[in-house]
C-alpha cells in the first residue's frame, strides 16, 4: 500500500506530472545568529556549515551547483524537473539585490520549475516577500521557516534568537501571496517530553501551513550539543522512540499538509550520535510500519480537542 502520509514526491508528481527533485544549494550567505546581529554562536545544534553542503567555500557558483545536481539526480532518480533549494543558513538574509540575483540565476537554468528557500522567521521583510510573490505567479515558490519548537523556553535554551511569536508573525506576513509556507520542527530537543512535542504539532496544525519538515535532533561535531552529549547532559532518542513520536506528530496534522521530511541527513563524518540516524531508509520504513500496525495515518487525530 502507499504512504499513510502526504509526502513531497506525491505532491510534486500531482503538480507537475513527473519526477521532481530538489537541488540543495549553498549561496554563501550567513545568519544573524552567527554574524553578531543576534549572536555569534548560532543554535546549539548547528555547526559552521549551517546544515549545508559547503559548496560555496569550495568555489562552486549557483549555476555550477545546479548543473552538477541535475546530472546526479537524473541518474539516480530519473528526475525530469528540479527545484532550486537554497538550504545553507538563512537565505532571505542579505542585501536585496544580492538575493534577487541569486534567485534569478537559479530560475534562469533550464528545467528549474521552482524555488525553495530556507530561512529564519526574523529574516523576512516586505521587499523580499513581494519579490517572491512575483516569482510565485509563474514558478512554484516555497518559503521554509525554522520554528523548531512552539515553546519559548526551548527556543531560549537552544539559542534560537527568536520566540514563537516571531514565527507566527512571519507566517501571517507571508500568507495570501501565492507563496507556499513550510515549517521546520525538531523532535528530541533538550528537556522536551512527548507532551511538549505534541503541543508543537497542535500549534502547527492550526496555522494553515502548506507543509512541514520534521527533523531528528542529532549531535554533530563542533557544536554545543556535542558538549552537552559528551558531558552526559543530553540523551539522544532511540530509533523506535523517534519513529513513534513522528507517528504521534503526523496524526495531529491536517491530511493535506505536505510532509517534506521525516528525519535528517547527517554527514557521517560529522555525526557524533545517534548512530542509527544515518540509516534514513530504515527509519522511514519503521515509521510506515508503525502506521500500519497502529491502523493510523496523517490527520487521524487532526481537530481532536483532546
Amino acid at each position: 500500500m502507499g504512504n499513510r502520509y502526504y509526502d513531497l514526491n506525491t505532491y510534486l508528481r500531482e503538480l507537475f506530472g513527473c519526477r521532481i527533485q530538489k537541488i540543495a544549494l549553498d549561496a554563501g550567505l550567513t545568519c544573524p545568529n552567527r554574524d553578531g546581529s543576534i549572536s555569534t554562536g548560532g543554535c546549539i545544534y548547528c555547526n559552521s556549515k549551517g546544515s549545508g553542503t559547503g559548496s560555496f567555500k569550495e568555489g562552486f557558483t549557483i549555476t555550477e551547483q545546479i548543473n552538477n545536481g541535475k546530472d546526479f539526480l537524473r541518474r539516480r532518480y530519473k528526475a525530469k524537473k528540479f527545484i532550486a533549494y537554497f538550504q545553507s543558513f538563512s537565505n532571505t538574509y542579505g542585501p536585496y539585490e544580492k538575493l534577487k540575483g541569486l534567485y534569478e540565476e537559479a530560475m534562469a537554468i533550464e528545467d528549474i520549475v521552482g524555488l525553495s528557500i530556507g530561512t529564519r522567521p526574523d529574516c523576512v521583510y516586505e521587499a523580499i516577500l513581494s519579490l517572491l510573490e512575483h516569482y510565485a505567479k509563474t514558478k512554484l515558490v516555497w518559503l521554509e521557516y525554522g520554528l523548531q519548537s512552539i515553546h519559548d523556553k526551548t527556543l531560549k535554551f537552544i539559542n534560537r534568537g527568536h520566540d514563537a511569536e516571531c514565527f507566527i508573525k512571519a507566517v501571517e506576513l507571508t500568507k495570501g501571496r501565492g507563496i507556499k509556507i513550510c515549517a521546520h520542527v525538531i523532535i528530541g530537543l533538550p528537556f522536551e517530553d512527548r507532551a511538549d512535542i505534541l503541543e508543537t504539532a497542535k500549534a502547527v496544525a492550526n496555522m494553515e501551513l502548506d507543509g512541514i519538515k520534521i527533523h531528528l535532533l542529532y549531535v554533530v561535531k563542533g557544536t554545543r550539543m556535542e558538549n552537552l552529549y559528551t558531558e552526559g547532559k543530553y540523551r539522544c532518542l532511540e530509533q523506535e522512540e523517534y519513529a513513534n513520536l513522528v507517528c504521534d506528530f503526523l496524526e495531529l496534522l491536517p491530511p493535506g499538509m505536505v510532509i517534506q521530511r521525516l528525519t535528517g541527513d547527517p554527514h557521517p563524518d560529522e555525526l557524533v550520535a545517534p548512530e542509527w540516524s544515518i540509516r534514513k531508509n530504515e527509519t522511514l520504513s519503521l515509521i510506515k510500519r508503525l502506521f500500519v500496525n497502529r491502523n493510523s495515518w496523517q490527520g487521524k487525530k487532526f481537530g481532536n480537542k483532546v
